[in-house]
């Protein structure tokens, strides 16, 4: 049986019993230590990929010859999904670090974290987008109140029936909405979790005026925290559907931010938003249907 996922709040041995009885999957919840090779696989740039503490942290790397890319072996149809990160230092502009979920579907869901590089001693940019039944779109763009290359940082995504919120560290800093109910597509496909570095300098910094300076290559990014808490589509046949409230991250309190990270979420956007589809008039005359009216 693959060890993969948490179906309870709490441990206690027969409610475990009985999930396993019932085909669950279980991982650690928080402050696991899996190591990378348990979770996910190389997918490309594979001598641009480096081991580190016992696969405990992978190192990413970019040069003018190729980046890097790994992703975890199941697919999941809900989750918390966390990921600690490092991003490339120095003058990254052009270069793109990127933490996401992906169907790999024609018609394909997708959450994505990325981050656009910049000159050194200019913010780095976070980028988040929503995809859903093919279509994307959404972005919003923030930039940070810490330095992301100066230390590892956690970036998560709680993705269930009922919103999937983006944070950093424990801070939500975008929250979208179920609104299938007023026809908005909502991610339902199972995705893989993906990361990887790349060249982006085509349009990642300053519209793509602003180019990769090579010189100060390879660039590296380290990643840390390979376990994984999400309903993998690779279950037993009589587990409980991946919107069951037997996975932690299905019940009631995860269904909408509480009072103190409703007030986080609204003072970081107003602190440091820089872009939002929503607000954008050129591109959006009318405001899409989940936006704030």
């Amino acid at each position: 049986m693959s060890c993969r996922v948490l179906a309870t709040m709490e441990f206690c041995l027969p409610c475990f019993l009985a999930f396993l009885l019932m085909g669950g999957v279980l991982a650690r919840r928080n402050g696991g230590d899996a190591s990378f090779y348990q979770n996910y696989d190389i997918t490309w740039g594979y001598d641009h990929v480096k081991s580190l503490d016992g696969g405990r942290q992978i190192q990413l790397s970019l040069d003018n010859a190729s980046g890097a890319g790994f992703g975890s072996k199941l697919s999941f149809g809900s989750g918390f999904i966390n990921m600690r990160i490092k991003l490339p230092g120095k003058d990254s502009a052009g270069v793109v670090t990127a933490f996401y979920l992906t169907s790999h579907s024609n018609n394909h869901d997708e959450l994505d974290f990325e981050f656009l590089g910049n000159r050194e001693g200019k913010p780095i940019t976070l980028q988040t987008n929503v995809f859903a039944n093919g279509q994307g779109n959404r972005e919003q763009r923030m930039h940070l109140w810490f330095d992301p290359a100066a230390d590892f940082h956690s970036y998560k995504i709680l993705w269930n029936q009922y919103q999937i919120v983006f944070y950093v560290d424990d801070t939500p800093i975008r929250v979208f909405k179920n609104h299938k109910n007023i026809g908005v597509s909502y991610p339902s496909q199972p995705m893989q979790i993906e990361a990887s570095l790349w060249n982006g300098d085509s349009w990642a910094t300053d519209g793509g005026q602003t180019k990769i300076n090579w010189s100060h290559a390879p660039f590296q990014a380290h990643f840390q925290g390979f376990d994984i808490n999400g309903c993998s589509d690779h279950r037993e046949p009589n587990a409980p559907p991946c919107y069951s409230t037997s996975y932690w991250w299905n019940t009631r309190k995860y269904r909408t931010l509480d009072g103190a990270q409703q007030r986080a979420y609204e003072n970081v956007r107003k602190k440091y938003l820089t872009y939002d589809y929503c607000s954008d008039r050129v591109r959006h005359p009318t405001p899409p249907p989940e936006c704030p009216q």
